[in-house]
């Protein structure tokens, strides 16, 4: 999926309008980590932000995908990481 987004962001005193041109690629999608009541899904997937090198991306998607919310993306050397805290912490569930 390849998408042009345009959002605006107002301060809290509405006198600041930020605009700003989002370019991104979902290159591959790996998994759906959750999903809400209304149908936006938490997700785990690579992420190329305008038209640099794909980084692992989890945030959650509107139905569709074309609504966003907040998210990370991590390298894959942070990956790699995160990885091994997990089996971390699973290892000491046992």
């Amino acid at each position: 999926m390849n998408v042009d987004s345009t959002y605006i962001l107002n301060t809290y005193k509405g006198e600041c309008e930020i605009m700003a041109d989002i370019k991104f690629e979902i290159t591959k999608h790996i998994g759906v980590l959750s999903e809400n009541s209304k149908g936006w899904t938490k997700e785990l997937n690579l992420v190329s932000w305008n038209d640099r090198e794909p980084k692992y991306d989890i945030r959650d998607w509107a139905p569709g995908k074309d609504k966003m919310g907040k998210g990370v993306t991590l390298s894959e050397d942070e990956i790699v990481v995160l990885k091994r805290l997990l089996i971390e912490i699973s290892a000491g569930d046992k």
